[in-house]
């Protein structure tokens, strides 16, 4: 067994290995006519659970033969143009390679001790980010492993930097349109669901800020403590940039926090010509961003900056057998000191592959493009007597509602998205994502592909249009 270990004995065999595998997945991107084969849970999980763990097939070429039928086969393919369902990017090549070098080398970022130069190109990305942000020169961050968890990290340092020991005082701002990650570190936090506060949208989908002031008034005259407000930069469900410069001003004149969740939106940063899009950004306390979302990077990439590095310090805790207190003195570089994971994985490598060989115009050009190509599909709605389209995209999301021309109730046409988004992707021919708006049912693009054309939106629209009036023709048949 020991020549399945990789080390110096076994290099050749890792070279073939990798090299069928990559083979075999090549193959499919460049074969794949669909993002999804429709295949359903019940009809695919006879074959995975046929499959005897305890018995070892013995070589890769077999373990791939499998794998084709498990999970190759009929895997979600966000590369193809036709996939316009969630938060989910195709990956740039150069980060791809990032992820098979930090794979088979395999460091692990808690200390420099196991990582070494692994640690310092994390801090330079970090730096890098900040330094896009405009955090200022004591800024500093840690890479993580998603938004939900740079998040709740953010709701730490801000509960910490509330200081008060009164839990029940204290209250979190955030939009009605803002991630459920907030209540979710709330409750992780032993602050409770109560402690949200949501403030209502815009027609824009965006934060009132008179309503957020006025809360904010609220909570002082209640002698509570604003302990944090979450503005968001690019919704899960509407693209929509709360309007930061107001936000950070008002968190100035009533002591909070202010982070923001740019987790989508953070694609900005690096765009040669939306970057203003974030102005106010560099007043933030905290920023989420993910990579892995609009820098194109694989899963999982994502990162929390701070204004005030010293804050991070609310996630320090130190081992004897790990990073010991006398490092600090020994000005070790151990990236533990701040995240609240101990073995981590070597994320920032992609990014930076990525950066030495696109440059952030590169891939901020990429999101340009998404962004121009939301624009279009807008017109394309707005201008389709088919649809009812919510909002103009600050991004690239666009979320509609099919509208028969017969008139019929709202609860009926809400079945008829229902269905037509349940019957596309029994298909296998497109992925839309749905939602609720003011309690009725809505579908969603959510555009993050530059190979996706007007061309394909208006032929998904179709797609829906067909769905929906197959359901409420049938229904109406039944009916009478």
């Amino acid at each position: 067994m020991r020549s399945h270990l990789l080390n110096d004995t076994t290099a050749e065999h890792y070279r073939r290995s990798v090299t069928e595998g990559v083979e075999r997945v090549a193959n499919k991107l460049a074969t794949t006519r669909r993002p999804f084969t429709g295949v359903t849970p019940d009809e695919l999980a006879p074959t995975v659970a046929a499959v005897d763990l305890d018995q070892p097939l013995g070589n890769a070429t077999a373990a791939l033969d499998e794998l084709e039928e498990v999970y190759l086969r009929d895997a979600v393919y966000f590369h193809h143009p036709r996939y316009l369902g969630h938060l989910n990017c195709p990956v740039v090549i150069p980060a791809v390679l990032g992820e098979a070098v930090l794979s088979a080398v395999n460091s692990s970022l808690d200390t420099w001790d196991q990582s070494a130069g692994g640690t310092l190109i994390e801090r330079r990305l970090v730096d890098w980010t900040t330094g896009r942000i405009g955090l200022g020169p004591a800024a500093d961050g840690v890479f993580t492993s998603g938004g939900t968890q740079s998040n709740l990290q953010a709701m730490l340092l801000a509960r910490e930097e509330a200081k008060t020991d009164d839990l029940s005082k204290l209250r979190i701002f955030s939009s009605e349109c803002s991630h459920f990650s907030v209540q979710k570190s709330a409750t992780l936090l032993g602050l409770g669901r109560d402690a949200v506060v949501s403030i209502p949208a815009d027609r824009d989908r965006r934060m009132q800020t008179v309503a957020l002031a006025a809360e904010l008034e609220k909570c002082k005259r209640a002698a509570l403590v604003p302990m944090a407000v979450v503005a968001t930069a690019g919704t899960t469900d509407f693209g929509s940039i709360d309007p930061l410069p107001e936000i950070a001003g008002l968190c100035e004149e009533y002591g909070a926090w202010m982070h923001v969740d740019a987790a989508y939106g953070c694609g900005l940063l690096a765009s040669p010509t939306r970057r203003h899009r974030l102005d106010g950004i560099e007043h933030a306390d905290s920023v989420t961003v993910d990579y892995h979302k609009s820098f194109f990077q694989p899963v999982s990439s994502s990162a929390l900056l701070v204004r005030d590095g010293v804050t991070l310090r609310h996630a320090t805790y130190h081992a004897d057998y790990l990073n010991p207190r006398r490092t600090i003195e020994e000005r070790i570089p151990n990236q533990v000191d701040k995240s609240l994971q101990t073995t981590r994985r070597f994320d920032a490598l992609k990014l930076w592959m990525t950066l030495r060989v696109m440059g952030a115009d590169g891939i901020g050009s990429l999101f340009d493009e998404v962004c121009d190509l939301a624009a279009e599909g807008w017109q394309l709605l707005a201008g389709d007597p088919r649809y009812d389209v919510v909002v103009e995209p600050q991004l690239s999301t666009l979320v509609f509602r099919y509208i028969p021309a017969q008139v019929t109730s709202p609860a009926e046409i809400d079945r008829a998205n229902l269905y037509a988004r349940k019957a596309l992707f029994a298909s296998g021919e497109a992925v839309v994502a749905g939602t609720k708006v003011d309690g009725r049912q809505y579908l969603k693009f959510t555009l993050l592909n530059p190979e996706t054309t007007v061309h394909d939106i208006a032929a998904v629209l179709d797609l829906i249009a067909g769905h929906a009036e197959q359901y409420l023709g049938e229904n109406l048949v039944h009916a009478s």
